[in-house]
C-alpha cells in the first residue's frame, strides 16, 4: 500500500508561499497571486502578508519592482533544484571529474564549506580529500577556480558503473523516489500534494546525475522530473488572475 502523504510534516504558511516561488519561472510573483495561492492552501490573507514580511526580513525573499522574489540564498537553491529537473546531461565520452584537496591546515568551517560546495556540484568522496564523479553535465565546473584544489579529468581503471554504485547509493535513492511518485498520485489535499511535491524535488535536487549507462534498471528520475513539472503547472493555475 502506498504512504500516506499525511505523514509529512505540514508545512507552515512562510513553506508554502517559498515553495511557490521556488517552483516559480521567474521566480517571483505579485502580492495578489501569493494571497490567491494561499487561499488555497487555507492560509488566510492575514496570515500570508505576516508570513511575507518575516520572509523579506530574513532575507529569504526581497521585493522587486512590486513583486516577491528568492532572496540569494533560495536563488542558488533553486538553480540547483532546477539542474536535476531539468536534468541538464550531455553525450558522456567515459570520462570523469577529479577535484583533490591539496592545500592542509583549513579550519573545520573552510572544510564543511568545500564539502557543501562539491557535494553541490554532485562530486563524491572516493577518500578524504578526493572527489569525482562523471564528466557528463553541462553545467560550469564553478568549484575548479578555489584555490586549495588541483582539478583533473580522469578515467577509472575499473568498472565505472562499480564505482559509482560504491560512490552513491543508487538502489535506496532509486526506492525513495518511487515511494514518493507512489505518495505524490495518492494525495489528493492541497496541502498534502505541496508537501509531497517538495520532498520529491528535494530529492531531485540529490540526483547524482549519473550517465544511463551507469544507473541501475528502471531508474525513476525522468518519471519524477515529469510528475513534478506536472505539479508545477498545477500551482501556476492557482495564481492565474480569476
Amino acid at each position: 500500500m502506498p504512504p500516506d502523504p499525511t505523514s509529512l510534516p505540514h508545512l507552515s504558511a512562510r513553506s508554502v508561499l517559498l515553495s511557490m516561488l521556488l517552483g516559480s519561472h521567474p521566480d517571483r510573483m505579485s502580492p495578489a497571486a501569493l494571497v490567491r495561492a494561499g487561499e488555497h492552501f487555507d492560509i488566510p490573507a492575514s496570515t500570508v502578508r505576516v508570513a511575507l514580511t518575516r520572509a523579506v526580513a530574513a532575507g529569504d525573499l526581497r521585493r522587486a519592482d512590486g513583486d516577491y522574489a528568492l532572496g540569494a540564498r533560495l536563488a542558488r537553491r533553486q538553480q540547483h533544484q532546477d539542474e536535476a529537473v531539468l536534468d541538464d546531461e550531455i553525450p558522456w565520452d567515459g570520462s570523469w571529474e577529479m577535484a583533490v584537496v591539496v592545500v592542509s591546515g583549513r579550519s573545520g568551517p573552510e572544510r564543511a564549506a568545500l564539502r557543501d560546495q562539491l557535494t553541490a556540484h554532485r562530486l563524491a568522496e572516493v577518500r578524504e580529500g578526493v572527489w569525482t564523479r562523471p564528466a557528463n553535465l553541462s553545467r560550469a565546473r564553478g568549484y575548479a577556480d578555489d584555490v586549495v584544489l588541483t582539478t583533473f579529468s580522469a578515467r577509472p581503471d575499473g568498472d565505472p558503473a562499480n564505482l559509482a554504485a560504491d560512490l552513491w547509493d543508487l538502489t535506496g535513492w532509486a526506492k525513495d523516489g518511487r515511494t514518493l511518485l507512489r505518495m505524490l498520485s495518492k494525495a489528493t489535499a492541497p496541502a498534502a500534494r505541496l508537501a509531497v511535491a517538495a520532498s520529491l524535488v528535494r530529492h531531485l535536487a540529490s540526483d547524482p546525475l549519473l550517465p544511463e549507462a551507469l544507473l541501475p534498471r528502471n531508474w525513476p528520475a525522468d518519471e519524477m522530473r515529469k510528475t513534478y513539472a506536472a505539479y508545477q503547472s498545477e500551482l501556476r493555475v492557482l495564481a492565474l488572475p480569476e
